[in-house]
């Protein structure tokens, strides 16, 4: 359906910089991965899931399943194949964020809805950001205008396949577009949508989820 909103998780990484698989570490009694497709699927209408090649899934139901690459715009490439080509809103949800809140979801997929090519949730920068080279302060850098962008991000499908087509390995998606000409807009993010990238981080985002 062209209105129907698809959501991709992407937990196709193989934990080379975590040490292990990172999506499948445990949280409030339930993997990272788990949280993330059930936050979808309460608030996107279908959800494909990206895993590791050799992985199967035994969480919560999906609708479509695919094997990522070494990279996540491979794994990304891999989860609009299992898409319908006639999907209309596309949601990038990434466990590494697994506190996203259900009104995170919705608020990227509203902004798409009302006109947007993208929508992206962020939170202000907060604190002093700093350059530095072999332990050594070299700049300090304007917060003015800045923000930090968080998971999950919402686009347009046709807009998304389209960048993907012609960038054989792109940073990250919200960018790419808006280096495009489209229109990416931003929603309030959330201070407690922490992105877990080391075991520390995993320790506070327990500690959050009580």
């Amino acid at each position: 359906m062209v209105n129907e909103v698809w959501a991709i998780v992407l937990a196709g990484g193989r934990g080379n910089r975590y040490g292990r698989l990172k999506q499948l570490e445990q949280l409030a009694g339930a993997r990272l991965v788990d949280h993330t497709v059930a936050a979808a699927r309460r608030t996107c209408d279908r959800v494909a899931l990206v895993l590791p090649p050799g992985l199967e899934w035994d969480g919560p139901p999906v609708d479509a399943l695919a094997a990522g690459g070494d990279h996540q715009s491979e794994s990304l490439r891999a989860g609009l194949a299992a898409v319908p080509d006639d999907a209309g809103i596309l949601v990038l949800a990434d466990p590494a964020h697994p506190l996203a809140a259900d009104r995170i979801f919705r608020d990227v997929v509203a902004a798409v809805r009302d006109g947007a090519d993208g929508a992206v949730p962020v939170v202000p920068l907060l604190e002093v950001v700093q350059r530095v080279v072999d332990g050594v302060v070299v700049e300090t850098l304007p917060k003015q205008d800045a923000v930090l962008t968080q998971s999950p991000q919402a686009f347009r499908a046709d807009r998304l396949r389209a960048a993907h087509a012609d960038a054989p390995r792109p940073v990250e998606n919200s960018g790419m577009l808006a280096a495009l000409g489209h229109r990416i807009v931003t929603v309030p993010g959330d201070p407690a949508n922490l992105h877990v990238a080391t075991e520390e981080d995993l320790a506070v985002v327990r500690r959050l989820a009580g």
